[in-house]
This record gives structure tokens, sequence and C-alpha cells, in this order.
């Protein structure tokens, strides 16, 4: 499981920690890469750690110039891999803890540079896109990718060497989000019951159909439901069945009531800290629980003197985790959901509730609305509202995976393309080099009109 693997290089972490000094994180180049396709050419320096970086261009001759701080050890270049028409090559030099990076090309180009995270296979890279048609790519790109690869191969400093190129690696390898969509109560256990008599269970199951639905529409998402059925689920197998997905968000849908008729709106639930730090004291308690969900980490800290401090710890970063990322969309949900409902509270709020108790999963429970109220039960039973809600909860969740996304997914791989405006650019000559719309670009950065600043940075999806 990915979580488990996360909590098992965590916990070697915390052992380095005991026995060896913190090491200074380090530039250096590991690799490089470069790949040409028809209209573009991507090179991509692999890295120890993050860059930190500056770039310019120079002209007469044409360079590309890329300064690295924080090198530590050799700062030349290892031989690259791969060639391409707008290259002549790459040289480097360096001292004092700096590395300067020359690309000598063959034509002006203006360059698109960034930071990739790491995402599995690969490390840290500097990515560095030159714009501009060449003649190899007809030969060195891959006839079945016609996405710009996430990691590509990249160009030699030493000239003499005879480049072979790489396959680049496919952006079809980032794996989706997975959200777990819980319809609250079911079976025996009908939930609120409206003054119409309509039953709060059946308002969940319809909605959160649509949320899953809808979720899986969307490229790099994917969404399954808890129960699937009018049957009873118990609390603490709704978390079970979240985590046998593998899922990186937990929604659970319920309809809110109250004695009186008239409080009605939507708000966003989130785990107390009390109940966050009584489950974590009660996995420890609990040795197969815990082994359960801490994983490869509980053979690692096995028999160990700290063997139940390293336990906590990890328990409290996994539950730690999961408050702030659930506290993150729930803001991002309620942000949403006030466009097309009445909000009974503005900000999460937080409960002991069992459905929201896993450390190793971020989970929320979304109140649709007060059943209790006629006006708002009405309008909760109404297809056309809960499809606006329905819109409402995705695009909160949505806008919160591209802010945070998981290291090894497409969203992530989406967010790490970025591209600063130079002059003479426009959002529809952006748009053809990156093979996107305009409509996309616009709602990917929340562009209210069509006209571009210099120096401004562009998320492109």
């Amino acid at each position: 499981m990915r979580k488990t693997n996360a909590l098992s290089l965590l916990c070697l972490w915390l052992l380095c920690l005991l026995a060896l000094p913190a090491a200074q994180a380090s530039s250096q180049v590991q690799n490089v890469r470069i790949s040409p396709t028809v209209d573009n050419t991507r090179v991509v320096f692999d890295l120890a750690s993050a860059p930190d970086f500056k770039y310019f261009t120079l002209d007469n001759p044409d360079r590309l110039v890329i300064d690295l701080s924080n090198v530590r050890g050799n700062t030349n270049l290892p031989a690259s891999q791969g060639q391409a028409d707008l290259i002549r090559g790459i040289r480097s030099s360096g001292g004092q803890g700096k590395m300067r990076i020359v690309l000598d090309l063959t034509q002006g180009v203006k360059p698109n540079v960034f930071a990739l995270a790491p995402a599995a296979p690969h490390g840290h890279r500097l990515v560095v896109d030159l714009p501009g048609r060449t003649g190899s790519a007809a030969v060195a790109a891959n006839p079945t990718t016609t996405t710009p690869p996430a990691s590509t191969t990249a160009t030699s400093s030493a000239g003499n060497r005879t480049p072979q190129p790489v396959p680049p690696a496919s952006i079809r390898a980032a794996r989706d989000i997975v959200i777990a969509v819980d319809a609250g109560h079911g079976g025996t256990d009908p939930g609120s019951i409206g003054p119409a008599g309509t039953f709060e269970k059946n308002l969940t199951l319809p909605i959160a159909r649509q949320l899953v639905e809808r979720i899986n529409r969307e490229p790099g998402m994917k969404a399954a439901l808890v129960r699937t059925g009018d049957y009873f689920v118990p609390v603490n197998s709704r978390t079970d069945i979240a985590r046998r997905l593998q899922a990186d968000l937990l929604i659970s849908v319920h309809a809110d009531a109250f004695t009186s008729p008239h409080p009605r709106g939507a708000s966003v639930w989130v785990l107390s800290l009390r109940r966050a730090t009584s489950e974590v004291g009660r996995m420890l308690e609990q040795t197969e629980r815990h082994s359960e969900l801490l994983g490869g980490v509980a053979e690692v800290i096995k028999d160990s003197a700290n063997e139940r401090y390293l336990a906590q710890t990890v328990l409290d970063l996994s539950m730690n985790h999961s408050m702030v990322s659930a506290h993150q969309v729930a803001n991002q949900i309620l942000s949403e959901m006030g466009k097309v409902t009445t909000l009974h509270k503005r900000e999460p709020q937080s409960a002991s509730l069992g459905v929201l108790r896993a450390p190793d999963i971020p989970s929320i429970l979304v109140e649709v609305g007060f059943i209790s109220n006629p006006q708002e039960e009405r309008l909760l039973r109404n297809p056309n509202h809960q499809q606006k809600l329905v819109q409402s909860i995705f695009n909160g969740v949505r806008r919160h995976f591209e802010l945070s996304p998981p290291a090894d997914s497409l969203f992530a791989q989406r967010r790490a393309r970025e591209h600063r405006v130079q002059a003479g650019e426009s959002l529809s000559l952006l748009a053809q080099r990156y093979n996107v719309s305009i409509d996309e670009l616009r709602r990917h950065n929340e562009l209210r009109s069509d006209s571009l600043r210099i120096g401004q940075v562009l998320r492109i999806p």
C-alpha cells in the first residue's frame, strides 16, 4: 500500500535522526537527460535535493545560463543521454557551493525552467523546456506518446560522446487520486427524518452516487462508494473500506437536523483534536491495530527500545497530516458550496465523530443542509439542487488537490508545469504551445480576462 510505504520511509528517517546529525541538502546533479519533440526540447537534470536556482539567456552566441545554489561536492556534469538540434552542448563550472550550467544553443529561445518534486521512480528534477521545431524530433520522439513526458532524456556536457536516446517516462505512469465517498446511515439506520417523512439515508445515497460519478469523469481522479445500496455499514467498517481502497480522502455525506425547524444551511465537519489524541492512544494499546496502520513500519521498529515512542511519533505525524489536509479541503468545499446554497457555518466545525477518526486518511463529513427545515427538505429532494451541491463539493475537492496533490499523482505532474510570461506572449499562444485550450488555462489559473503581464506565473493544466 502507498501509505504503508510512506510510513516505512518516515520511520527509517526517524531512526536515522536518533543516530546521525542531519545532513545538509545539496543540489548536486546526478543525471542529465534530453528529449526532443516536434516543437519542443526538454532537458531534465536529476538532482539530489530540491533546487535553488536562477536562470537567464544570452545571445551572440545564444545560451541559457542556470545558476544553482547550495551545491556540495563535484560540480562536473555527468555524461548526458539524448541529443537535439537546438542544443550544441552543455557545460558547467562551479565553486564555493555554487554551480553554473550553460546550455549552448543553435538559436535564441524563450525557455521555461521549473522544478519537479519527487515522483516515483524519479527524485527531484530541474526541467528546461526549449520551444522550437527540431529536425531530430522525428527520430527521437516516442511515436506513441502524445503528451510531453514528466521526465525526459537530456544532453551531454562532453561533446565527444555519442549520446544514446533513453525512452522518456510517460505521464500516464502517475496514479489517480482516490476518493472514498460514504453515504451516511443506511439499512436499519434511516438517519434523521424530515417533516415530510424524508429519510436522511434516501438523500445521502443519491448525492454520494452523483459525486462518485462526477469525480470519475475527472482525469487523474477516481472515486468509489463505501456503501452501494440501502444497507447498514458500521462506522468502524466505513474507514476500513476507505483504507482498502487506499483512499487519499474520505467524504461522508449527511443531512443535518435540529429540534427546531428554523436552522438551515450546509456545513463541513472535521475531527476534533481531543478525539484525535484519544484515537492515537487507543491504537497504541491495540498492537494488532497499530501494526495494521503502520504496515512495514511495525517490522522496522519491532523489538526496538524506542518501539512505543517511534510508533506514537509516526501515528502522531500521520494523524496531524490527516487533520491538516481535512481542514484544508473543508475550507475549499465551503467556499464552493457557499456559491450554490446557504451555509449554516462558514468555517469547518470539529467534533468527535467516529467516521472521521482514521489517522491515516484525511476525512470530512459534509452536511448538505437541514432535513428538519421544511423548505430545505424540499430543496434537498430536488435533483437540480442535488446536482449543484455535488458540483460544488467536487469543485472544492479538485481545488484542494490542485493546490496540494500527492507527490506521485497526475495532479502533481500537472501542478509542476508552470510558465513565466515573457514579452509578446498571449494566452492563445501559450494554449497552442502547451496543447491545452484557452478555457483550461483560464479556469486552471482563475483568470478573469485574457490579459497577461510580463513575469506572471501560469500553471499549465
